[in-house]
């Protein structure tokens, strides 16, 4: 096909698979698009001869119509909330998602150089790369682990891989169907299809089978939760004149609930630091206590580092009245949370001048925090998006919690994918997740990922319910993502061996 044809279908099926995910949910157009990306573009024929450039240029245009449509919500970051003109603004959001596009880029770039003359094995190659491709992403300077196509299973014949295999695994099942309906379709012929049908039509029925075990097991137990949806204007947040009105807010709101076993404010919901609070949580916490509650709140906290002699700034979380613990955020948002070469770009333009835009990432392994008798695992905003880090920190806990302030995205689709990966981290883990936010989406989410309560976007209101405690470990606690990562290495190990022997009987004697 021509390029002047191909390039904008390629764009076109990358943004495709935006609508397979949240909050369109369309999942079937994700092995749709990997179907079409390959049939059209002829990337596994062997007897299709294909550049490393070209390939590079494929998979480029694919992760940018990806990236384009699925994370357009970072315009309404930089434009509204940070102040940047329109054109800068989409200046900025361009570079974002046409870097992001590289790792796509090098998927196909790598996979054109592996390519070899066996149909079935450059299926596996290039399902094997692009789940690396989703690892390094998730990586890679702080990393961006947002819009992969394991996501957008919660509701599909796939759904119950997740507790096994983990969203990226299901990824990996996604692409791998894309390619073998590519090779039915180009070889119909082909000695292999019957087979590889039979082990698709196996994977698929196979996840609907697992739906009936239970890794995890209800307890019985449960505490009732109230949920605190503040929805002060981001504008607003950090002017004084608000702050006085913020607190006054949480406060009167949090003593109407006094008969709830834990109340939940959101992400910096205190608009203080929290050596500022101290009398007030005391006060506050004293209540509570005597009320058999226990707070929850995010709050900027500020803290003397002794490697470097100055004051440092963490976003964090704490637990008073019958709970206790504080946790410091480990996963920062880039210029959201914290500005690369700041020393170059601060001053350049309000952009990257935020507020609160100064943090320092936590330890690593800080402990769990308690609320009562009961342990959790509590995720600042991007934190909840990286699997293995929630997988490692779900372990001992009862339940988790996720506070966030997604007023950054306004009324984009971001807010409801952020919520839709807190489901697939409850579904990995079979552990209730609550998501206690500024202004939506707030919900109570059960260990099989379904939404049980949900607050409405965008007003002030408090959410209530229940979270059931939860024992037991997933497969995919236990194990994390290692195990199909080691097995996607084991498959580009064997196209890489194929290769060099390839080379080797190319070279004269």
């Amino acid at each position: 096909m021509k390029p002047l044809l191909l390039f904008p279908l390629l764009i076109i099926f990358g943004a495709i698979q935006t609508l397979s995910m949240a909050p369109y949910n369309f999942w079937l157009l994700g092995p749709i698009s990997i179907f079409l990306i390959l049939l059209m573009s002829g990337l596994l024929d062997p007897k299709l001869p294909l550049t490393i450039r070209k390939s590079a240029i494929y998979g480029w245009l694919v992760g940018f119509g990806l990236f384009a449509s699925g994370a357009s919500w970072i315009y309404v970051s930089i434009n509204t909330y940070g102040n940047a003109p329109p054109i800068l603004a989409g200046i900025l959001t361009f570079i974002f998602v046409a870097g992001l596009g590289l790792f796509h880029a090098l998927v196909f770039a790598l996979f054109a150089w592996l390519k070899n003359d066996n149909w079935t094995l450059n299926a596996l190659t290039f399902s094997g790369l692009w789940l690396l491709g989703d690892g390094l992403r998730s990586v890679f300077l702080t990393g961006f682990p947002w819009l992969f196509l394991g996501d957008a299973h919660l509701a599909s014949p796939l759904t119950d891989w997740i507790p096994v295999i983990g969203a990226y695994g299901v990824t990996f099942i996604v692409v791998l169907t894309g390619g073998v309906m590519s090779l039915i379709t180009s070889m119909p012929s082909m000695p292999m299809k019957k087979y590889l049908v039979s082990g698709l039509i196996v994977i698929w029925l196979g996840g609907t089978a697992l739906n009936a075990i239970d890794w995890t097991e209800d307890t019985g137990e449960s505490l009732s939760v109230a949920m605190i949806q503040s929805n002060i204007p981001q504008q607003l947040k950090w002017s004084s004149a608000q702050k006085p009105k913020t607190i006054d807010l949480l406060i009167n709101t949090t003593k109407e609930h006094y008969d709830k076993d834990l109340i939940i404010w959101p992400e910096t919901a205190l608009p203080i630091l929290y050596s500022q609070a101290v009398p007030l949580l005391k006060a506050l916490g004293k209540e509570a206590a005597d009320s058999n509650t226990s707070i929850i709140t995010g709050i900027p906290y500020q803290a003397w580092d002794r490697k470097a002699r100055r004051s440092i700034m963490h976003n964090s979380v704490i637990s008073f009245g019958t709970g206790s613990g504080i946790n410091h955020k480990q996963k920062l948002v880039p210029f959201g949370e914290y500005v690369p070469l700041q020393q170059y770009l601060r001053g350049l333009i309000a952009f990257f001048d935020l507020p609160m835009s100064n943090f320092q990432k936590g330890d690593a392994n800080q402990a769990l925090l308690t609320a009562g008798n009961y342990h959790f695992a509590p995720f600042i905003c991007y934190e909840v998006v990286y699997a293995d880090f929630v997988a490692q920190r779900a372990e001992n806990a009862d339940f988790l919690l996720t506070i966030s302030n997604d007023s950054w995205f306004g009324k984009s689709i971001g807010p409801l994918q952020h919520l839709a990966l807190a489901q697939v981290r409850a579904l990995e883990n079979g552990r209730y997740m609550l998501r206690s936010t500024n202004n939506g989406v707030t919900a109570i989410i059960n260990e099989k990922g379904h939404i049980i309560a949900r607050a409405e976007q965008f007003i002030l209101t408090t959410l209530t319910g229940e979270v059931k405690i939860i024992k037991g470990e997933t497969p995919y606690t236990r194990f994390g993502s290692s195990p199909i990562f080691s097995f996607a290495c084991f498959l580009v190990l064997i196209a890489l061996m194929s290769r060099i022997k390839a080379l080797r009987g190319s070279t004269p004697a």
